[in-house]
């Protein structure tokens, strides 16, 4: 005979008197208390196995991004236009192999650091650019509704450029920046919403309005005459773009760089340079029908990454200062503004 049990008479186990939660419970402190040591004492090569798959993840859009399609939604463009931020995964993916103290993860992290390395390390040696050059020439969007043109124009006298160009001009508003550059910088041609200004060393012929097919003037083209031969000179502000619930809206901005890019293949001056607003970064693919006439300054010889917008927290690279049949000497960011884009300088070299 025995006696009867719990379970024999249906009654239900209590909890212990103090309501703590029972062995069996499945968020017991016990058993959190013995998952904790069972993931202390697992060999360090074994743990970490998922954050290590998530590190190589990680790299594949960095290594690869060409390959990240464009449609629907033309993500591979606006992953391009963020990619050094892919970055930014490094640092959680260590502090995350660090809680789990696993050498696998921290190996394979190794990947996404390298790749990033490789690709954008080379912006932060010391002794990219410097020596001598014949052109300065510094551009700058300066916002539709800047709300003191003045100090605007007064914060680039500082840079001692040759050549200053202006984008985003509403109609009229050259004039607010002239009344400040004009004595320093007496040549001055504009069309549309663009202006360039030159000092008394560097005249301009008359502009002509490049078409990039936005139904009014974002563009110019002008002669500029240096000791060293003539410069075909472009101020450019391309289309903008969105982001909405269909997607990276660049189809306007694309349309702008074909047009851009037709102007470009047509021109037979031995030194150019084009500088402005062209809305989209060197990596993205879309810009590659102006990349492959001309070459950006900041990648060629900046130091840093070259973001200039937005101007509270820059995030992308999309001013551009970009040239052919020059050397850059020297290209970078320059301090805020009023305007919401950061302006940009390049010392050029005529070859």
């Amino acid at each position: 005979m025995t006696w009867p049990t719990t379970t024999d008479t249906g009654a239900e186990p209590q909890p212990a008197g103090d309501g703590s939660p029972r062995r069996g419970s499945r968020w017991s402190w016990q058993r959190i208390r013995e998952d904790a040591v069972r993931i202390w004492r697992t060999p360090p090569w074994r743990r970490g196995r998922i954050i290590a798959v998530f590190a190589v993840l990680a790299a594949l859009p960095l290594a690869f991004h060409r390959l990240v399609p464009n449609t629907p939604g033309n993500w591979g463009s606006f992953v391009e236009t963020f990619l050094p931020w892919a970055g930014l995964v490094v640092p959680v993916l260590l502090v995350c192999a660090a809680i789990r103290r696993s050498w696998t993860a921290v190996a394979a992290t190794m990947l996404p650091i390298l790749v990033w390395v490789t690709m954008f390390g080379g912006f932060f040696m010391p002794g990219r650019g410097g020596g001598p050059h014949d052109l300065r020439v510094v551009s700058h969007n300066v916002n539709a509704g800047n709300p003191d043109p003045a100090r605007t124009a007064r914060s680039l006298l500082g840079a001692n450029a040759d050549v200053i160009a202006l984008e985003e001009l509403p109609e009229g508003a050259w004039k607010l920046y002239n009344t400040v550059l004009k004595d320093r910088y007496p040549n001055v041609q504009h069309e549309g919403t663009v202006a360039v200004w030159t000092t008394a060393d560097f005249p301009m012929s008359k502009a002509e309005a490049v078409d990039v097919g936005m139904g009014f003037t974002r563009a110019l083209r002008t002669m500029i005459k240096t000791p060293k031969g003539d410069v075909a000179f472009y101020a450019v502000h391309l289309a903008s773009v969105r982001f909405g619930p269909s997607g990276f809206t660049v189809g306007e901005r694309n349309h702008t760089i074909g047009r851009l890019a037709q102007a470009l293949a047509v021109e037979t001056a031995p030194h150019v340079v084009l500088a402005g607003d062209l809305n989209g970064t060197t990596d993205d693919r879309a810009l590659r029908p102006v990349t492959r006439y001309l070459r950006d300054a900041q990648d060629a010889a900046g130091t840093g990454m070259g973001f200039t917008w937005p101007e509270s927290f820059p995030m992308a690279a999309i001013d551009h200062i970009m040239y052919r049949g020059m050397a850059a000497a020297d290209a970078e960011v320059l301090g805020s503004t009023p305007s919401d884009h950061m302006p940009v300088l390049a010392d050029l070299r005529l070859s």
